[in-house]
């Protein structure tokens, strides 16, 4: 039995529908990551599950009971909000007993909650001192830790770590991970950072304009993409997608031809999606073009092509590369994807490099 179940969950704000037709359900002990650009719903979601909006129709289920109508504070649930919401008069180790010590629990407990958490977050040095006397990554430790010490049974994180820098976010993945690895509880966890989706989950799911697009496992999404937009959404860069046609044995479009992968059954008009690191500058290839900007990452790094089917980004492994000049790629394997015209469905994917 799932332990949060959402079936055909509607919500709109005005005439604006946000969540359009959901069905999705997280297993329990699950990291589900809730992937999607700004405006996708994933965060209505959330606050639909944690029961802070009202879903327009559809219903909410925790362990087969349904929940629309259960309060926010007796769904069990402990939220972690981007902007840490800690009270500022209060120390770090009255912050992390706040939501416990409110319910009137014995203070023998408290504190043992209390030292388990901030040993686990490694908040011990810090028990006394006040938010202000705390960096970035510290603060969302104990607002994470503030949930801990509730033992709540489903964890909800709302974009916590996009106020961090890019070290913190890095070594904060990392502790979340350790986390949910140490509790075994359910966490369902909403960014709009591939990388958090990726790094983070054991399953994503993809949302775009309210709609569930794909949900797997996060390298099942990145080698089978289900459409065009998980395909560009997941991958940075972006899978290239080109324009093509299907002529007998060979996918042809401006200025190209490949192989078609013997897996492809239809014809006529399709998609050919290239991931990046597929792809090389070369003496020779199917395609060329000319450098328009390089993102270099020491010796090697990422071209950034105009050709005559469209855009096209290929890694490249020579640093004497320039700007402006007239380059030949290369397809490293048979790494060709192929998606319907209109980009709302597979045709066929490679099989994944060992």
């Amino acid at each position: 039995m799932p332990a949060v179940e959402l079936k055909a969950i509607r919500k709109s704000f005005g005439d604006n529908a946000i969540v359009k037709g959901v069905d999705l359900a997280v297993n329990a002990g699950e990291f589900l990551v809730m992937v999607g650009p700004s405006g996708c719903g994933k965060t209505t979601l959330l606050r639909l599950v944690a029961g802070l909006e009202q879903a327009d129709s559809g219903d909410i289920f925790f362990h087969g009971n349904k929940v629309n109508d259960v309060p926010p504070r007796d769904r069990d649930v402990g939220m972690v909000f981007q902007s840490y919401a800690l009270y500022p008069h209060l120390s770090v180790r009255e912050n992390l007993a706040f939501g416990v010590t409110l319910r009137k629990m014995p203070k023998a407990e408290v504190d043992q909650r209390v030292a388990e958490a901030s040993r686990m977050l490694e908040l011990d040095a810090l028990l006394d001192r006040k938010p202000k006397a705390l960096s970035g990554g510290q603060r969302q430790r104990v607002a994470i830790g503030r949930v801990l010490v509730r033992r709540p049974s489903l964890f909800l994180f709302d974009e916590p770590l996009s106020n961090l820098d890019t070290a913190l976010r890095v070594q904060m993945r990392g502790e979340l991970a350790r986390l949910h690895q140490q509790l075994g509880v359910t966490m369902i966890y909403v960014t709009h950072d591939q990388v958090e989706a990726m790094t983070l989950a054991t399953r994503v799911a993809v949302f775009n304009q309210g709609v569930l697009q794909q949900l797997g496992p996060p390298l099942e999404l990145y080698h089978r993409p289900a459409n065009t937009f998980v395909a560009t959404f997941l991958g940075s860069p972006s899978m290239n997608l080109l324009p093509a046609r299907r002529e007998g044995a060979q996918l042809s479009g401006d200025g190209f031809t490949l192989r078609a992968p013997a897996s492809l059954a239809d014809g006529g008009e399709v998609q050919v999606g290239l991931r990046p690191e597929d792809l090389r500058l070369a003496s020779s290839g199917p395609l060329s073009g000319t450098v328009v900007a390089l993102e270099r990452l020491g010796f090697d790094g990422f071209a950034f092509l105009k050709t005559a089917a469209g855009p096209v980004t290929a890694r490249f492994e020579n640093a004497s590369v320039q700007v402006g000049d007239q380059v030949k790629v290369e397809l490293l394997g048979e790494q060709v994807h192929v998606f319907s015209r209109d980009g709302a469905k597979a045709l066929c994917h490679p099989e994944p490099k060992a």
